[in-house]
Order: structure tokens, then sequence, then C-alpha cells
């Protein structure tokens, strides 16, 4: 059975996969598609800095730009620490994507290809970048960036979805992919928080013309002897479109601002 997300609830109920691509029931918020980009209008029951108002992204054939705006301050709330890996917490802005994950180095056909930019203060999985700039590239978790994550759906998850497991030697990964049995790549493009605002530009092949949506998220590592998939995707804040419909378009690159028309 699918379900649908209420935007007026902090969290996404669990919903089906149909061919490759998320499905919703319907929308229960009054969203605008403009060309290629997703509007929304503010809920003032979401947090704002997870309160999507705006999700747009444009591809020059080889460089592709994300690009988000909240109703309040982006990356102003962060995870907080547990001290261990296992049961942590993941915040993430996402925009999942029908772009094939061949796109980015990951096998083809294998899921849904989504960009997130995260913080999880527990742990460091971008060993080849030092984020914050203090010589030591393993503490850098909580400070938010970038990653590829190739999603598949998983009932055990709250919120109906997973971020893939890999098999080592069976499954085509990207060279920059952190020591995870994931399906997660860690580019190392820096985002742009300013503001309300998130960006980010990285390379990708087969961007443009691809639909796109956009959610604030929290993802969460299983705890330790648990049955469940390593990273689950547990609860959603705020989905773009209302309903997971991809609606928005991965454009030819133009005059795509950060500033809201």
């Amino acid at each position: 059975m699918t379900n649908f997300l209420n935007k007026n609830r902090a969290y996404l109920i669990p919903f089906a996969f149909a061919t490759g691509i998320f499905v919703g029931a319907g929308s229960l918020v009054s969203t605008e598609v403009m060309a290629h980009d997703i509007k929304s209008s503010v809920d003032k029951n979401i947090t704002p800095p997870f309160d999507i108002i705006k999700a747009s992204a444009n591809t020059d054939g080889r460089w592709a730009t994300f690009l988000m705006e909240l109703a309040g301050e982006t990356g102003t709330i962060t995870p907080e620490v547990t001290g261990a890996f296992r049961g942590s917490s993941v915040f993430a802005y996402v925009w999942p994507t029908k772009i094939d994950p061949s796109g980015v180095g990951f096998t083809p056909n294998s899921g849904v290809l989504a960009l997130a930019i995260t913080s999880h203060p527990d742990f460091d999985d971008t060993p080849l970048y030092d984020e914050n700039n203090d010589g030591d590239p393993a503490n850098d978790g909580k400070t938010w960036h970038a990653h590829w994550a190739v999603l598949a759906q998983d009932e055990a998850c709250g919120a109906g979805f997973k971020v893939r497991e890999i098999s080592p030697g069976q499954d085509i990964v990207p060279a920059t992919m952190p020591d995870l049995p994931i399906a997660l790549d860690a580019p190392g493009q820096s985002p742009i928080l300013f503001d309300n605002q998130l960006k980010v530009t990285l390379p990708v092949k087969g961007a443009e013309g691809a639909h796109f949506d956009a959610m604030t998220a929290v993802l969460n590592v299983s705890d330790e002897n648990s049955h469940n998939p390593l990273l689950c995707v547990n609860q959603a804040h705020d989905v773009a479109s209302g309903d997971l419909s991809f609606p928005g378009i991965i454009m030819k690159k133009g005059e795509t601002n950060l500033t809201s028309d």
C-alpha cells in the first residue's frame, strides 16, 4: 500500500517505490512548479531551517548545481553528540533525483541517486578531505559536506528507505567513497551555506533533463547488533513537492540564483 506525506506533520510516513522512483498518493499542500524549480509555502509547523520554500538545479553537461532555500537560517541545527558511531544521527538536506547512479560511478540502475548535504558529529566519512581546515581530515563530520547516496526501499526504516548496502567486488563504486559497506560517495565539493540558502556544484553525468525533488531528513546509523540497515532514513521534516513526485527538472545551465524570484 502506498501512503503519503502530510506536510503539516514533521515526519515522513512510509511509502512505496514504483519503476525505480518514489511515488506518493498525492500532495496535501499547495506546491508551485515553475519550469525547473519547485516552490513550496512556509509551514509554521516545521522548524524553519528545515522548511523548504524553493529547490532548483541546473547543469552545463559536466557540472551540476543544486540549490535550496529554507524558511530559516540554513545549517544552524546539527545532531547532538552521542560519542559513538552506532546509534548516531545524520541531519541532511537532500535532492533525490532520477539521474542513473552510474552518473557518479555506482552500478547502473541500482536505486535512486540522491545528493545530500549532511552533518553528523559522531563520525567522519570524508577521510580524503579536511572540511574544517584544522589539519585533521578525520574530525569533520559536524561540518556540512556533500554526499551522493543510492537509496533503496526498506520497510525497516521509519521513512521507508535506506542507503543501499553494497557487496565489495561485486558492485561498481566511485573511487572516493568512504570505508563503509553502503552506496555512499564523498566527492569532496564543499557546499555554500548563506543565510537561508544552500548551494553545491559537483560533477555528474546524465543530469540534464532529469527530474528531482528536495527534502530535509534525519538518518540514523543502526545500533550495534541490530538487524536494521546500517543507515536508515527515519524522518522527513519536509518534502518540497509534498509527495516525492519529482516535479523539478535539471535544466541546461543558465542564470539560476540563490535568491528567490
